[in-house]
């Protein structure tokens, strides 16, 4: 009946933060229930989507305040995922889905998974010298979007991130391509064209930036987003690729906002998520779970002094 926290077993607040926001999704959480339990002790402690669902189970039939995912986090120390060491929340769920979905049995577990979760877009590259064209389809986990225009000046909106993302860049000097046409190196235009999105869209903003030192450093100016985001009034008809029956889907409530405050080398994760059962806010800090309004949720826009 009430939200659960995930005790910190070692930095392990990124990773608490993901499997909150894996967790608190019903429509991944009824193809987890249905996977194939492994049958021997060993194969199951190395199982992660086993592991996960027995820590779903024990956060929904516990009546404390918090659990340990601990078990959870030894499976996934097999498998190279580290503890005590700060992770990059986009790369952790990448990490996370390919395990999930490599060891899930049911070819139509795995099916449902991709429709829940995968973005396909289409890559456009054209010579400016011939006018040859070539496409390629690619499928993402996340849409990463820039927070930074090409000429380095902040994006003011979520709606300014995915304008940009999916403007045409011209491919000029040393960035040029070979067309086999020309039979030599030549400026190309690229550009992306959205074929498909989920159900579940997951949008990584790109809060970082190479300074000359080659130093990475955090960008934490204010960049607010919208509770709906209706892809149809964002992107123009050339941005798209798909026809209106699959336009007619993208539409967007927005479910959960995976925050960071800190710089890149030390910091805190922590996940603001919508109960899809109740329709209220949550505020997931590790062991810590309270109830906030949208009003709270707004800190995640981003600031220098970011606090939950």
């Amino acid at each position: 009946t009430e939200a659960i926290g995930l005790y910190n077993v070692g930095l392990s607040c990124c990773l608490n933060s993901l499997l909150q926001v894996f967790l608190m999704n019903i429509h991944f959480t009824g193809i987890l229930r249905r996977i194939t339990v492994p049958p021997h002790a060993a194969e199951k402690r190395r199982n992660v989507p086993y592991q996960m669902l027995l820590l779903l189970e024990e956060m929904q039939c516990g009546k404390q305040k918090a659990v340990s995912p601990t078990a959870l986090a030894c499976c996934l120390s097999v498998y190279r995922v580290k503890l005590f060491v700060q992770h990059d929340a986009a790369q952790l769920f990448l990490t996370l889905w390919n395990l999930i979905k490599r060891q899930m049995k049911k070819p139509q577990l795995v099916e449902e998974l991709n429709d829940l979760y995968t973005i396909c877009v289409q890559e456009h590259l054209a010579c400016q010298k011939c006018s040859s064209e070539s496409k390629r389809n690619s499928s993402m986990l996340t849409l990463p979007l820039p927070v930074l225009d090409s000429s380095s000046h902040v994006l003011k909106t979520l709606e300014d991130c995915l304008q940009c993302f999916f403007h045409p860049e011209e491919l000029t000097d040393h960035n040029m391509c070979f067309c086999e046409q020309c039979g030599r190196k030549t400026p190309f235009l690229q550009s992306m064209k959205l074929v498909h999105l989920p159900q579940t869209l997951t949008i990584h903003l790109k809060r970082f930036c190479f300074e000359k030192s080659a130093d990475i450093h955090k960008l934490s100016h204010y960049l607010p987003f919208p509770q709906d985001l209706d892809f149809n009034a964002v992107l123009t008809e050339n941005q798209c690729q798909a026809d209106d029956n699959e336009k007619a889907a993208w539409k967007y409530e927005l479910f959960a906002v995976v925050a960071h405050s800190g710089s890149t080398s030390c910091g805190h994760y922590c996940a603001y998520i919508r109960s899809l059962t109740e329709c209220k806010w949550y505020c997931f800090n590790d062991s810590e779970v309270c109830q906030v309004s949208w009003d709270d949720v707004k800190c995640t826009y981003g600031h220098s002094n970011l606090h939950w």
